[in-house]
């Protein structure tokens, strides 16, 4: 229910933190009903209101309910707060695909805690970046997620980690404290008063970043809310949505395609544990699958297998792919394929998402990535020189709107570089503007790495390579792949024995960089080559190892 008392709506939106939205910007989003002036936590609890029988979430053997769900993180929210977590904490997220993840989101929403979601994939080097950022005060992890231990991260981190007050563990604890999304037991008090307002910010969402380590998107409420709704109505989804989310749910991606939209339309989320073709093809018929998101490399596995599946794929709808550039030859393919409608798409967690619609044309359907879902986003396509390019010219991609970011979370040298003075976030994306707005991508401005989906920044891989003993220079760059996109490939100078990429694997392992981030091969060279500025011409040395294999 939207709040009688405009006070509560009509919060203060700039903190020393992060940068918000002018006020009379945020009025007029308000106005127009972009930002309906709920929290998330009322959201859950209106929905539950709406269809309390509905089915929610299936993950493994659970299955809820809207009314299951939002008991649930009432629960949660309780022993969230009798775990000593309070309104405005920050609390480091880490769980893999799983109703629980669901269930403790909206617990924080509740308490008015805000959650960092890291990725089940991160290490020690990210985990405790977002920890010493964000000052948590609580680090909330499973036991182990596909052979390792997070207990023993959750050990590091409170022995590293001033601020961290706490972890708390989904499974066997061990000899931390035990957070269950059980029912309440007899007896047991969970009246948690909700105390966030929907200016408030709500979560701190993983950007890919192309420098350093990630920088987090600060998403208030009303701001997070909207683009998931907003997504409902442009795709468009209904009650009877079924969505399979099988790639990481800690993306932006999957949490608002996934998730939120889904929840907005009262249909259905499903979760898989992994996106391997044989285990979700199974998903698809069991549960009746309509919606469901891809990388490229994944659909290319998906499309592979279809045709030897017994499995009946005949409800699955739409099969929405981003994350990277799809090819238009493997575009033609997915629908006599897969059997599906192609959706391509394109999002980043600081904001701006768009979608080809059923009924756009069938060229932009194939050659574009969509158009923007609100009627709210603002886009320009501008040169080097932030002059706007004509229609259909490369440029970089500015955006704005009722869910695109203003700035990030404490980085104001970050923001310096990557917002315009009047609100604008550079993507770092080449596009063409088409006619009719539709977006056509062309390449990336930043020096950054898009491996199947996942962002990987240059810098922070070189960064780690530097620390070897035997490493005098390194350059970290993409090369074409025909699966992923692209490969990560280290060249380096040696100053001894030459590392190979095995060895130089194990290194990074032991420095906690995640896996997804590690080189797909090692270059080793006399020298790198410089532009006439003396930089690494990193361009030049995509191009000379692009086409050679693993170095090893």
């Amino acid at each position: 229910m939207i709040p009688d008392d405009p006070a509560r709506a009509a919060v203060v939106r700039s903190t020393p933190d992060f940068v918000g939205w002018p006020d009379d910007v945020a009025r007029h989003y308000r106005e127009v009903g972009w930002w309906a002036g709920r929290t998330l936590g009322e959201e859950l609890r209106g929905w539950a209101t709406r269809a309390p029988d509905h089915t929610a979430v299936v993950s493994g053997d659970d299955r809820w309910t809207y009314r299951e769900l939002d008991l649930r993180a009432d629960v949660v929210a309780a022993r969230l707060e009798e775990a000593g977590i309070r309104h405005g904490d920050a609390v480091v997220l880490q769980l893999p695909n799983s109703a629980a993840f669901v269930a403790i989101l909206f617990g924080l929403f509740r308490l008015g805690a805000r959650p960092v979601i890291a990725l089940a994939a991160h290490r020690r080097s990210e985990v405790e970046h977002f920890c010493r950022t964000t000052d948590a005060t609580a680090y909330l992890c499973a036991d182990v997620v596909d052979g390792f231990d997070h207990r023993g991260l959750a050990d590091e981190m409170l022995e590293t980690v001033p601020s961290l007050r706490t972890a708390l563990v989904v499974g066997d604890p061990g000899h931390h404290r035990r957070l269950s999304t059980a029912p309440p037991a007899p007896g047991e008090r969970i009246g948690v008063v909700e105390r966030a307002r929907p200016g408030d910010l709500a979560l701190l969402l993983l950007s890919g970043g192309t420098t350093g380590q990630p920088k987090l998107g600060p998403r208030t409420h009303d701001d997070w809310s909207y683009s998931g709704r907003a997504m409902a109505e442009a795709i468009p989804y209904e009650s009877t949505t079924v969505t399979l989310v099988s790639l990481a749910i800690g993306h932006n991606w999957p949490l608002t395609h996934g998730m939120l939209a889904t929840f907005h339309a009262g249909g259905t989320l499903v979760l898989a544990e992994t996106p391997d073709p044989v285990d979700c093809f199974e998903l698809v018929e069991r549960e009746r699958v309509t919606d469901t998101g891809l990388v490229p490399g994944t659909a290319l596995l998906w499309m592979d297998e279809a045709p030897w599946t017994r499995a009946d794929l005949s409800s699955l709808r739409r099969v929405a792919i981003g994350g990277s550039k799809l090819d238009p030859e493997l575009a033609r393919q997915v629908e006599p394929v897969l059997g599906a409608r192609l959706q391509q798409m394109f999002g980043m967690a600081e904001g701006l998402i768009g979608f080809v619609r059923d009924d756009d044309p069938e060229e932009m359907r194939i050659r574009s990535q969509g158009r923007p879902v609100s009627p709210g986003d603002e886009i320009r396509v501008v040169d080097a020189d932030d002059h706007d390019v004509p229609e259909a010219e490369v440029g970089e991609m500015l955006a704005r709107g009722p869910y695109t970011i203003r700035s990030y979370y404490r980085a104001p040298e970050h923001d310096r570089r990557s917002f315009t003075r009047d609100g604008y976030y550079r993507t770092g994306d080449l596009v063409r503007l088409l006619p009719g707005g539709f977006v056509e991508f062309a390449g990336r401005v930043k020096d950054q790495i898009n491996r199947g989906g996942e962002k990987i920044s240059a810098q922070e891989v070189e960064s780690h390579v530097m620390a070897h003993p035997r490493i005098r220079q390194a350059a970290v760059v993409g090369v074409p792949d025909t699966v992923l996109g692209e490969r990560c490939c280290v060249c380096v100078v040696p100053s001894g024995r030459a590392p190979g990429v095995n060895e130089l694997r194990a290194f990074l392992t032991e420095r906690g960089l995640a896996a997804y981030k590690m080189p797909d091969a090692c270059e080793i060279l006399d020298s790198l080559p410089v532009t006439a500025l003396g930089k690494i011409d990193k361009a030049a040395l995509s191009v000379a190892v692009g086409g050679r294999g693993d170095d090893e």
